[in-house]
């Protein structure tokens, strides 16, 4: 990969849960001191691989490191059984070797890398590709709903319920919110892990199509939306400008006759170009 990039993903989220807090009696995650809503880089790239997944059935180059049931430690064991490695005797060459094999055929390790260094040791991969968290524009307010349940788990709450078996429960959801995300490619790291310009491409039509193939009963189908995915690609691999300033000069801003925001279209979207110089090219995927 010759180029960097750097990227601005827009989501939003209608009457659901965009990422639940587990510590938190699974309320949707915010910022306590101003009460922005925020969505981990964690769910972001958990909704890439869900797309790879998906979309490239598991096939290397194209299979999925971490995914749901998998068991590490056979992960590696693949690379060992593909090298013919012998797991007691491997040395830092043979381990170097288990790295490079297990780059090539997963998209996630050599997009965002991995530490493999399990009793069945493929080292430590660093990742071309960084996502930030997500934050919303404005505070969010979390609604909390009673819903119920017409079944029971065992028979012993059968009893209680004295053939009621109706149990209680409570789902939470933001009415609307729109959440901005920044995105790193670092080519460099790329060329360690042979990550592509054809990976490159599956990376923005996962995040194009995230929430498409991925509905939950927190997150159904329709009420997550990618909304804008703005690339700037420099024109070499160290680039023109700090993506710091890159970000700033993006603005997402609440329409002013606008009191409480209920649609993407609520919002004003700006770049400042002549804050962007030469050598950069913005392309608006989304």
């Amino acid at each position: 990969m010759t180029n960097r990039y750097d990227f601005i993903y827009l989501f939003d989220c209608r009457d659901a849960n965009p990422n639940g807090d587990p510590d938190a009696g699974n309320l949707p995650r915010l910022d306590p001191e101003t009460g922005q809503g925020l969505v981990t880089d964690v769910m972001l790239k958990r909704k890439i691989r869900n797309f790879v997944q998906l979309t490239k059935k598991n096939e290397p180059p194209y299979d999925i490191y971490v995914k749901e049931k998998a068991i590490l430690n056979e992960q590696h064991d693949k690379a060992y059984k593909a090298l013919e490695i012998d797991e007691g005797k491997a040395k830092q060459p043979e381990r170097d070797k288990a790295k490079a094999w297990m780059c090539q055929n997963f998209y996630d390790i050599r997009s965002f890398g991995a530490v493999m260094t399990t009793d069945i040791n493929c080292g430590q991969v660093r990742g071309p590709v960084q996502l930030s968290f997500a934050r919303s524009i404005d505070r969010i307010v979390s609604a909390e709903h009673a819903v119920t349940r017409m079944a029971v788990t065992t028979q012993k709450e059968a009893e209680k319920q004295s053939g009621d078996n109706r149990t209680m429960g409570r789902k939470f959801t933001v009415p609307y919110a729109l959440y901005r995300a920044h995105g790193f490619v670092n080519p460099f790291l790329a060329q360690q892990t042979g990550f592509s310009d054809t990976d490159l491409e599956l990376l923005f039509t996962a995040l194009e199509n995230a929430f498409q193939f991925d509905p939950s009963a927190a997150r159904p189908a329709g009420s997550m939306s990618p909304r804008k995915l703005t690339v700037f690609k420099h024109e070499n691999q160290l680039g023109q400008l700090a993506s710091h300033k890159l970000f700033e000069a993006v603005h997402v801003k609440k329409k002013t006759d606008v009191e409480v925001a209920r649609a993407f279209e609520h919002y004003n979207f700006s770049i400042d170009t002549q804050a962007i110089p030469e050598g950069i090219e913005v392309i608006e995927r989304l």
